[in-house]
């Protein structure tokens, strides 16, 4: 390995180690939430029916790192398929800003593009295919 692939390799490891705390909402402030993460993140870029219609971008956070600041109130659900996802939104703007999803169901996911700006993360986004959904679950379980 190269001098700069071992210096790419380790700004890596680095980033994912070091944690550091950000925030997000709806649009319309009534959601706030905080959570905290590493660094260096990826992201889930699925191409389910739902996650296509509205663009979101999943950054999969566990429960225990994240806390919902204020708007518990304003959350309301839907539910399709097998009913295991239950997609919260804003009552007041309709935003998605986080939901528990199906496939992580110890962890909530955050719509990548509801961080609040100057966060500091650095993304890599992986594809999902929810389409095929437990396919790409399976992968995802197996690192294939």
């Amino acid at each position: 390995m190269g001098a700069l692939a071992t210096f790419a390799r380790s700004r890596h490891l680095w980033l994912m180690a070091v944690r550091m705390k950000a925030s997000g909402g709806c649009h319309c402030g009534a959601i706030r939430f905080r959570f905290e993460t590493s660094i260096a993140v990826e992201l889930l870029a699925c191409n389910c029916s739902i996650c296509t219609r509205t663009g979101f971008l999943h950054l999969i956070v566990p429960h225990t790192d994240f806390a919902l600041e204020r708007g518990e109130d304003a959350l309301t659900w839907y539910r399709f398929g097998t009913g295991a996802a239950n997609h919260l939104f804003c009552s007041q703007c309709g935003i998605k800003s986080f939901y528990q999803p199906r496939s992580h169901p110890k962890a909530w996911s955050i719509n990548w593009h509801c961080l609040d700006e100057g966060h500091g993360l650095e993304a890599s986004i992986l594809p999902f295919d929810g389409r095929n959904w437990e396919t790409a679950k399976n992968n995802l379980d197996t690192g294939a």
